[in-house]
């Protein structure tokens, strides 16, 4: 059987983390360790699936503070079970989740417009004409959040979408947002969906 205890050097060989970064989440509180006769480090093999979880969620963006306060959540004088794992993970779901829409919209909308004042794009002129997007806010407005200044959607309203209606990467993009409904607003409500054909469709119903 493997053994119970693990050596830093086994901790770190087993998960790709260096011992100093292991040293470093020990001083944080993120993971635990007795010590030996020597005065050596043991870990349990529960550590293991603490430290996978700590690498995981920095690489996703997340902050050390996030971590920690999730971590705080498992039980410290027992292994952690399944429904331990599951009331953190509910938690976290919200969090995760706003994460992840934020992570496809820098996928999908990198190349137009991202509200950041730059106004370096032509797609700038459309959806950020004079840089309203700092009406909502500090940094790039519209990859942290779907929402537009109301002076937007009503440019939006009678604008021509141009190449973002296109099959390019940007048309297809917004394609997909407007079927799965991301994007989709209220009919009777001052957004407009934002998309391809938004302009045509308002158009055709106005010749109606």
């Amino acid at each position: 059987m493997p053994p119970a205890l693990l050596t830093i050097g086994d901790v770190a060989e087993r998960t790709g983390v260096a011992q100093s970064a292991l040293r470093f989440y020990e001083s944080e509180g993120l993971i635990s360790a007795s010590r030996s006769g020597g005065g050596q480090r043991r870990y349990a093999r529960s550590m293991l699936r603490r430290v996978a979880f700590v690498r995981v969620a920095q690489r996703v963006g997340l902050t050390l503070e996030e971590v920690r306060s999730a971590l705080a959540s498992l039980p410290e004088s027992r292994t952690p079970t399944k429904a331990d794992w599951a009331r953190l993970s509910a938690a976290w779901r919200p969090m995760l989740d706003e994460q992840i829409a934020v992570l496809e919209r820098l996928r999908d909308d990198l190349s137009s417009c991202i509200g950041c004042g730059c106004l370096s794009l032509r797609a700038c002129r459309l959806y950020n004409p004079d840089d309203v997007a700092a009406s909502l806010g500090e940094g790039p407005r519209y990859l942290l959040s779907d929402e537009r200044p109301a002076e937007v959607v009503g440019e939006l309203s009678t604008a021509t979408p141009g190449r973002r209606g296109g099959a390019g990467p940007s048309g297809a993009s917004a394609s997909r947002r407007s079927a799965s409904g991301r994007r989709r607003a209220p009919q009777n409500g001052t957004r407009r969906q934002i998309g391809p054909g938004s302009s045509r469709s308002t158009a055709k119903r106005s010749r109606m």
